[in-house]
């Protein structure tokens, strides 16, 4: 059975930071892409980041370049999210991801499929 179980979450300033990490059981975890992806209230859950096995691809949505970094420790079973100079939109609950079938790190960013998810953690960013 694969799990996936995202901490980190808080209350942070705007511009300050916060790192996500999920740690994942029941699957290879080496050759799997990961993900993080997001929920804002009343919105859908939309891409934020994904990254291949080996953590040498990576792809972002434009509205978290060059503010956000996905990486991984395959030692651990640990996919990160670090995040800095947060805005207040980019408060919502934050969701660790892995595909249930073979899908690459590009695909899990620009086509929507089946994912294992974890419970989500929530990120509020006061103004």
């Amino acid at each position: 059975q694969v799990q996936l179980v995202e901490s980190g979450g808080g209350l942070v300033q705007a511009g300050g930071s916060l790192r996500l990490s999920c740690v994942v059981s029941g699957r290879t975890f080496s050759t799997s892409p990961m993900g993080w992806f997001r929920q804002a209230p009343g919105k859908d859950r939309e891409f934020v980041a994904t990254i291949n096995g080996s953590g040498w691809s990576t792809y972002y949505t434009d509205a978290v370049k060059g503010r956000f970094t996905i990486s991984r420790d395959n030692g651990k079973n640990t996919v990160y999210l670090q995040m800095e100079s947060l805005k207040p939109e980019d408060t919502a609950i934050y969701y660790c991801a892995a595909p249930t079938t073979a899908r690459s790190a590009w695909e899990m960013a620009k086509f929507a499929g089946n994912n294992y998810w974890g419970q989500g953690t929530q990120v509020t960013v006061s103004s």
